[in-house]
């Protein structure tokens, strides 16, 4: 049965750029069922009340006045066992890695402990108004069942993977090479494609993975063409030189994955902070696609994406968390902190460029259909575009006192939705539709 829902809509009528940005004040939104039983609810129609009402005003109707409704957020690469790592401090990445993410991750061959963090990371994806995520699990095949059940339950859009490290790692988190292989192929078949649920390829980084366990997760990813790949690249000083120690011959950090055939569409690398335009070439010609995650490069001290040269070079990113190297779930705290690593426009922790102030419209862009786009997930979710799937969250800017000041005073939707970056957090998300 088709239902409506009226209020101001946000949307995207062109999938290929933020330009396109659609904004009704008084408009409907049409959600019916999916194109076979069992399948998400899907958007019908989308546009004006007044053009919209004589086709649709029959139809049950849920009345929003003073109300925003978007799409739902793509959260482009997050880490759910490290839920419990927000907010630990450390000099930088390798030491937060070792003193932090890898003893809490040891933690995850238990199914029961993985089942109950995945439990509090899905509420705060949810609670923040975050409909689909790409996200690591551990080295753990027990983390990766956790999280695939629970996220079927609840019929979120959830790509998910085991972490591949069988070097240079921890006992308790370093796996086995050919296990970890089998591991992959068995999660693959058991959970991609069930329902909303996709599986992605994750190596954790090159210095973590042997070459043999870089070569068999190449080999997997061309037997399975419509899985994703995860990885990180390029986030840290440290890191690129001790991949240029580990790998002499290869040109660049990026050059590594390329040798071992990791670039490809559907191959999302989180950071590509210090890369060069050889680099952004073959981003973009290979279809891989950069998750910024501007929070954790921050709270990191790891540099800033250089969001003029991806531009200039032509090749795809989107925004994400980056939970818990990144300092919060929350998508308006992830486009307020890419706004400032915009106007800051640093380039591998060299001296400031003139920056670059990304339009409010923009950075809503980056982090629902952009995000989507750069995950091959365009038209399917990220907006509210007839056909898309019926993931939404409704938002009430009247929920903080100076937000509603700043809203009310906005002379243009700019100024409106930038309110909402700068004041916004999940207080203001009063409600989310996953698959209608």
């Amino acid at each position: 049965m088709e239902h409506a829902f009226r209020a101001t809509l946000l949307w995207f009528d062109d999938m290929g750029g933020q330009s396109s940005m659609r904004w009704e004040e008084d408009g409907l939104l049409v959600v019916g069922p999916g194109h076979a039983p069992g399948e998400p609810r899907r958007v019908v129609a989308v546009g004006a009340w007044s053009a919209l009402a004589s086709v649709y005003g029959h139809l049950p109707i849920t009345h929003w006045p003073g109300r925003l409704i978007s799409p739902g957020f793509v959260d482009l690469h997050i880490h759910y066992p490290q839920t419990d790592v927000i907010g630990s401090p450390a000099d930088g990445l390798l030491p937060w890695l070792e003193n932090y993410t890898f003893p809490h991750e040891s933690r995850f061959h238990d199914p029961a402990y993985a089942a109950q963090v995945a439990e509090v990371f899905l509420d705060e994806l949810q609670r923040h108004g975050v409909t689909t995520a790409l996200t690591f699990a551990t080295s753990h095949p027990a983390s990766v069942d956790a999280l695939m059940a629970a996220g079927q339950a609840r019929g979120i859009k959830l790509v998910a993977g085991k972490v591949l490290q069988d070097r240079h790692s921890p006992d308790g988190v370093r796996d086995e090479t050919e296990q970890s292989l089998i591991d992959t192929e068995q999660l693959i078949q058991r959970w991609h494609g069930q329902g909303r649920l996709g599986y992605a390829i994750t190596p954790r980084f090159a210095p973590s993975c042997s070459d043999a366990q870089m070569r068999g997760a190449a080999e997997l990813a061309a037997r399975y063409p419509d899985v994703w790949i995860q990885s990180h690249v390029a986030e840290n000083v440290d890191e690129v030189r001790w991949v240029q120690s580990l790998y002499p011959s290869a040109r660049s950090y990026l050059d590594v994955y390329a040798s071992f055939g990791l670039l490809r569409q559907r191959a999302v690398y989180a950071h590509c902070i210090h890369l060069d335009d050889t680099d952004r070439q073959l981003m973009r010609e290979t279809g891989a696609v950069a998750a910024v995650s501007p929070t954790s490069n921050l709270f990191l001290g790891s540099g800033f994406f250089d969001m003029h040269s991806a531009d200039r070079v032509g090749f795809r990113y989107g925004l994400a968390s980056d939970v818990g190297g990144g300092t919060s779930f929350c998508p308006f705290h992830t486009m307020l902190a890419a706004y400032y690593v915009g106007r800051a426009s640093v380039t591998g922790g060299g001296l400031p460029k003139t920056g670059v102030s990304l339009p409010p419209s923009r950075l809503w862009w980056l982090h629902t259909a952009g995000a989507a786009q750069a995950m091959g997930l365009g038209g399917v979710v990220g907006n509210l575009a007839p056909g898309c799937e019926a993931d939404f969250v409704v938002i009430n800017p009247q929920a903080k006192p100076l937000l509603a000041r700043k809203w009310a005073q906005a002379s243009s939707v700019e100024e409106a939705l930038f309110a909402l970056i700068v004041m916004g957090d999940d207080r203001v998300i009063e409600h989310v539709h996953v698959a209608g």
